[in-house]
């Protein structure tokens, strides 16, 4: 598996999507594996690097960010509402563009994560919710080396503010895509821990297990439905710290459970091994990543619906915070009845969790094309 050096230390970067591995696969077969490897030697640095981070790159997996981005939109308050369904492929198909980002910027990969041991004994409850008294207290280059996704989180939460209160469309549906892919990353336990991959515990490969194999092998049996309705966060901080230590605390029930489900596998029915970035990888089967669901219950699924939750709350948060404009002004005069028709339609079908019955989750439809 590759990874990114970050500020002195290895990072990992996650491995694909099976979807994006079967483009991966399609780029190699029909070159012969001798030829492979020429290929690979011969092909730049550069080049490599940013093949490698486009396909390595998505934290949470790319079907569930976007996924979770969708479903917040439907617990936005109607004033908001029209506007995010809208705008919903956009926000939803973008949902891993921090992640892609990483290819042109060297600053993007600490921004989704923080490992929280580096920061001393209980860390998440001692921290200061201030990025100014943080880097004070433990210094600018350990937060940019142990991470501070928290951090980042208000940052373009303020952005957002700003952008409706500018009533820049174009740049609303950016910041909030992207503050969308960034509370979802603070859901994921593996990006508040230094064992980010289990590589300290022998449990290396956990990381893509948890957030991407488990939900693209039973995403269509989750709930993706709930009845929660976006609130206004008086403490944004407060909010997403308390996101970061929930989402730290699952750590050991996560590492427990894959070496309780390994009982049950040999080597050659826990991993299969495939082609993939130039050279042959080790990943967790199928079959181990629904028998590892099946043991963790309903952990992934509820991890996945809080962060549609939490992006709701933050979206009408800094609606709020910018003095709630009016966004139907930014809508385009295509908005008729006919979207309204359709856009209850979507509410009705949300309420029912049908979405990927009625084939209206943006997500599914990505990896399907």
């Amino acid at each position: 598996m590759p990874y990114l050096l970050v500020a002195g230390r290895w990072k990992i970067l996650q491995k694909t999507s099976k979807q994006k591995g079967k483009i991966a696969v399609i780029i190699f077969s029909a070159i012969s594996q001798d030829k492979r490897r020429i290929v690979m030697k011969r092909t730049s640095i550069k080049i490599a690097t940013i093949f490698f981070v486009s396909f390595f790159c998505c934290s949470w997996g790319f079907l569930v960010h976007r996924t979770i981005n969708q479903l917040a939109i439907y617990q936005l308050p109607k004033s908001m509402r029209s506007f995010f369904y809208e705008y919903k492929d956009s926000i939803a198909r973008n949902a891993p563009r921090p992640d892609q980002r990483r290819n042109t910027d060297p600053t993007e990969a600490t921004k989704h994560f923080i490992d929280i041991e580096a920061y001393g004994d209980s860390a998440e409850w001692r921290m200061p919710m201030n990025w100014n008294e943080a880097a004070g207290k433990y210094g600018k280059d350990s937060l940019l080396k142990y991470g501070y996704l928290p951090y980042q989180v208000i940052v373009i939460k303020n952005k957002l503010t700003d952008a409706f209160r500018s009533g820049n469309r174009d740049s609303i549906i950016f910041y909030a895509t992207d503050l969308g892919h960034y509370i979802g990353d603070a859901h994921v336990p593996l990006h508040t821990a230094l064992n980010y991959d289990g590589q300290l515990t022998n449990q290396r490969g956990i990381h893509d297990l948890w957030e991407t194999s488990v939900p693209e092998a039973v995403l269509d049996q989750y709930n993706l439905h709930s009845r929660h309705e976006a609130e206004y966060l008086s403490s944004p901080e407060e909010a997403i710290w308390q996101t970061i230590r929930e989402s730290h605390a699952l750590l050991n029930e996560m590492f427990a459970t894959e070496r309780e489900v390994s009982k049950d596998f040999t080597d050659s029915t826990k991993y299969f091994t495939e082609f993939r970035w130039g050279k042959d990888r080790r990943f967790y089967t199928a079959a181990f990543a629904k028998a590892y669901n099946i043991k963790l219950g309903k952990n992934i699924n509820e991890q996945l619906l809080r962060s549609a939750n939490q992006i709701a709350d933050f979206w009408y948060t800094a609606w709020v915070d910018a003095g709630k404009p009016d966004l139907t002004a930014l809508l385009p005069k295509t908005f008729d009845k006919t979207f309204r028709k359709a856009l209850k339609k979507e509410c009705k079908a949300y309420r029912k969790n049908e979405l990927i019955e009625k084939k209206l989750l943006i997500a599914k439809q990505v990896t399907q094309n």
